[in-house]
């Protein structure tokens, strides 16, 4: 679950790095928001695969 965190955290920290305004460019758009999609879905993934056991 700490790799899940680590990578919704470091898919924020990409979206505000993007310089172009309103964090239109390519790291705001489509890079930063699909680290941070597999960060939750890896939650997911992991929650479920505890809680199956």
């Amino acid at each position: 679950m700490l790799i899940g965190l680590g990578m919704i955290i470091i898919g924020f920290t990409i979206i505000g790095l993007d310089k172009e305004p309103h964090g239109f460019g390519f790291l705001g758009l489509i890079l930063g928001p699909v680290i941070t999609l597999s960060g939750f879905l890896f939650q997911f993934y992991a929650i479920f695969h505890k809680s199956g056991k």
